[in-house]
């Protein structure tokens, strides 16, 4: 009976090893891995500060910072992308800010059962802050977030303050044909404020297409531009746009170009943007 008892304590603990086991391999395939794609450069540069680029499979074409994530699958813009070529990548997550959400897209990829994920547009340093928070935390990587917030906060405070506030205008161009101008309670706007100078682009919110007139009644101290913008108009071509040249800008040939998704992107180089647009205005006091 003795050596009955043993035998059958025996085959318990190994049956009960073996369920262990299973459940194990069960717990093992619960994990599934992302396969990310992130349409929003800001969102791309979390992704990659935190160290979760492995997961990153597909990205859209504001996402050029930082250079590796050029070698991604480059999906286009986020309003015009084939949602079909996004599918291919069989993706598990998709991501990107709320404001940018088509119904078209969300309609899709609730079809295809892909994870959409939306964060909220940042506008100010904070914002930037609390994106970077958001991100982090939903890759699990709260901890990295809080490096990158801290250094927000360390490289914001050697902004310098300038002695007059220069009015600056920013100017958005894809060519001499497409030419707009940045208005009141833009991110422009704010980045402007941010380094210490005054939005030339007064009574209106959003953009507006420049026209002689209205720039000449801005009158800048200077021009902001994306560098992109300012090559699609050929060496010196924005003080050849009518009534430019007639401005403060346009007679000391003042202009400040800058990366676009640097200046405008609002995500970890939040404080890096801030600094270099307030150095470039120094220039102009």
């Amino acid at each position: 009976m003795k050596k009955i008892g043993f035998l059958f304590l025996g085959l318990a603990f190994a049956i009960a090893s073996c369920n262990s086991g299973a459940k194990s391999e069960e717990k093992k395939e619960e994990v599934i891995e992302k396969r990310i794609v992130s349409l929003n450069g800001s969102v791309t540069e979390i992704i990659y500060a935190v160290g979760s680029q492995k997961e990153l499979i597909g990205v859209d074409v504001t996402s050029t910072y930082p250079a590796a994530a050029e070698k991604l699958t480059n999906l286009g813009h986020v309003r015009k992308l084939a949602v079909e070529s996004l599918l291919a990548l069989n993706p598990t997550h998709v991501v990107l800010l709320e404001d940018e959400v088509s119904p078209d897209l969300k309609s899709k990829l609730k079809q295809a059962k892909i994870e959409l994920v939306t964060f909220k547009h940042p506008n100010s340093v904070e914002e930037s802050k609390a994106l970077v928070n958001e991100v982090a935390t939903w890759l699990g990587k709260a901890d990295a977030a809080k490096e990158l917030t801290a250094k927000i906060d360390s490289d914001i405070k050697s902004v310098s303050k300038l002695a007059k506030k220069p009015k600056v205008l920013f100017v958005y161009a894809r060519g001499a044909g497409t030419l707009m101008v940045a208005g009141e309670q833009t991110p422009l706007e704010k980045m402007i404020v941010l380094a210490g100078g005054e939005n030339a682009g007064k009574g209106f919110t959003d953009f507006k297409p420049l026209t002689s007139e209205s720039v000449i009644a801005a009158n800048p101290d200077v021009i902001l531009m994306f560098t992109s913008g300012a090559q699609s108009l050929g060496p010196d071509g924005i003080f050849n746009v009518p009534g430019v040249a007639v401005t403060n800008a346009g007679k000391n040939k003042a202009l400040i170009q800058m990366d676009g998704q640097l200046l405008s992107g609002f995500g970890p180089r939040v404080a890096e943007a801030v600094i270099e647009l307030n150095k470039e205005l120094k220039k102009v006091q």
